[in-house]
């Protein structure tokens, strides 16, 4: 998958932070609150196989990455709660002006409200124990890997020829496809930061790009440095492309 959830101390503790979130509100079933409901949704909501969020909304907090606040009403208040959890996080400053805030200034309201206060719910049941998972690793990142390349774009002919050259004259110069092999990884992690797209993703379309790249015997012109801000902003727009169109819908995955 070209990615490790949770890989670096940062991912981690946003993930842990997350996690908490839900733990606290089903401890304390704040689902339940009028207040939660207008702010968030309601919880009863079925969870979708799939999500289209909107990159540009500032009702929601952006902690995790692919916007995942706008999944479900759970994980809106599972992320507004992490942020607000964050130490030093600055969240009053970090979105001042943002409707999401609203949300940030209720967490802060309700752990205020609740922190000295018993759960009602206490259960220790685990669940889903590890001892009754049937499926194996190789069948979950299978599923995985499906459900991130289903629906992703094939046609990039007219973008790779404005920045790579298929004029007679270049024939000398070295072929993109050559130059894209050589500089794939550190193109994909550009982009992932700048996107927060998963690798995997990116990296089936990076290699689309560069079987097409090959297949038109196009050539890498000029300095490489340039080149590869070029194909970044390149596959940085393919990226935010599908996730604006109606196929979108067939790519996020939960």
């Amino acid at each position: 998958m070209l990615d490790v959830e949770g890989g670096t101390r940062d991912e981690f503790m946003r993930i842990m932070r997350h996690e908490t979130g839900h733990a606290v509100q089903h401890a304390y079933q704040l689902q339940r609150r009028r207040e939660w409901q207008r702010l968030f949704g309601r919880s009863s909501k079925r969870y979708p196989e799939y999500y289209r969020p909107n990159p540009a909304s500032k009702r929601y907090v952006q902690h995790l990455r692919l916007w995942y606040a706008q999944s479900h009403p759970d994980e809106d208040f599972a992320e507004t709660f992490a942020v607000w959890l964050r130490p030093r996080g600055e969240w009053r400053k970090r979105y001042a002006g943002w409707p999401a805030l609203r949300k940030l200034e209720y967490v802060d309201e309700l752990m205020s409200e609740i922190s000295d206060t018993r759960p009602p719910i206490r259960s220790k049941e685990r669940m889903e124990p590890v001892n009754r998972i049937t499926k194996t690793l190789a069948q979950h990142y299978a599923e995985r890997k499906a459900k991130y390349t289903e629906g992703l774009p094939a046609i990039y002919d007219r973008d790779l020829r404005r920045i790579f050259s298929d004029s007679p004259g270049h024939r000398n110069q070295p072929l993109a496809s050559a130059f894209l092999r050589r500089n794939r990884t550190e193109i994909r992690r550009m982009v992932a930061k700048w996107t927060g797209e998963y690798e995997f993703a990116l990296d089936v379309v990076l290699g689309q790009m560069i079987r097409r790249s090959r297949e038109l015997r196009l050539r890498a012109v000029g300095g490489d440095r340039q080149l590869r801000i070029d194909f970044a902003v390149l596959l940085t727009m393919q990226t935010m492309h599908t996730l604006y169109s109606e196929r979108r819908r067939d790519w996020i995955a939960l």
